[in-house]
């Protein structure tokens, strides 16, 4: 097909993002969450899956990574056809499945990457080999129009206690010099307001939101995530889509509900009904 027909189709099409990460087989998190958030904000959804999880409110437990190879074709078959108007990462367990990522984003040029490096479940499982956490900066974060680690996760980053807001703003500028573009860190573990620090490079802004009181919080990592890359498709700038993924998280959380034994988790759908 001509450039110029391929141009046009993708002129007619909605915004599209897509997540690249693992199944949550409980719904509660990861590409099934990614999903619902991405329709919520009016933008199409596409998926690339890196592993399959045995996973419900109580924990995961089990973990098939999909061969690197696999997640390369996935990532071939959309991105060579209908394109992508941002990309969101999630689970990217092994330094092989960083790499083959990292490989096709430089490939289809893809400059909205946002990057939620996901190294644990919220239950404490591990999610990544920690030998894939230095490819991920050293490959991926170089990429990344921004980041979103929550606090423990900027701990391993930055490489020191994250236990404020003063150092989460340290954190935010230390793994900046990792390479991504903008760094947004996520204080949502820390008590009082719910504060979230983004550093876009040159300023650091400070979003504060009343903190919902709730265990029903499984997923909103990636629900964060991938609201910010929706807005990023549909061609907000980064502040104006950092704000609006803090609010769709904090409406998520109101709607939230158990579904187990454990934990409960948000509802990226009650953006739509609110």
């Amino acid at each position: 097909m001509a450039k110029g027909s391929v141009q046009a189709r993708r002129r007619r099409r909605p915004p599209v993002a897509l997540t690249v990460a693992g199944s949550d087989s409980g719904g509660g998190a990861g590409i099934q969450t990614d999903l619902k958030t991405f329709a919520a904000l009016g933008v199409h959804g596409m998926s690339v899956l890196t592993a399959v999880t045995a996973q419900n409110s109580l924990g995961v437990q089990g973990i098939h990574l999909v061969p690197a190879a696999m997640v390369a074709l996935q990532m071939d078959s959309v991105l060579g056809d209908i394109g992508a108007d941002a990309v969101k990462t999630g689970m990217v367990g092994s330094a092989e499945i960083v790499s083959t990522v990292a490989a096709k984003v430089r490939q289809y040029g893809v400059t909205k990457l946002v990057v939620d490096p996901v190294m644990a479940a919220a239950s404490g499982d591990r999610l990544m080999a920690p030998g894939a956490v230095a490819t991920l900066t050293g490959e991926l974060f170089l990429l990344a129009a921004v980041v979103t680690p929550n606090l423990s996760e900027a701990e391993v980053l930055a490489g020191f206690p994250v236990q404020d807001v003063a150092a989460m703003e340290e954190a935010a500028r230390a793994i900046a010099r990792l390479g991504p573009r903008a760094v947004v860190v996520k204080g949502g573990h820390l008590s009082g307001d719910a504060v979230d620090v983004l550093y876009d490079g040159r300023r650091m802004h400070r979003l504060v939101s009343t903190r919902v009181a709730t265990t029903n919080a499984h997923g909103t990592g990636c629900t964060f995530a991938s609201a910010l890359a929706a807005e990023l498709a549909k061609g907000s700038g980064l502040l104006a889509a950092v704000r609006t993924a803090k609010r769709f998280v904090t409406v998520a959380l109101k709607a939230g509900y158990r579904l187990g034994a454990g934990p409960g988790t948000g509802d990226p759908m009650a953006w739509l009904r609110k």
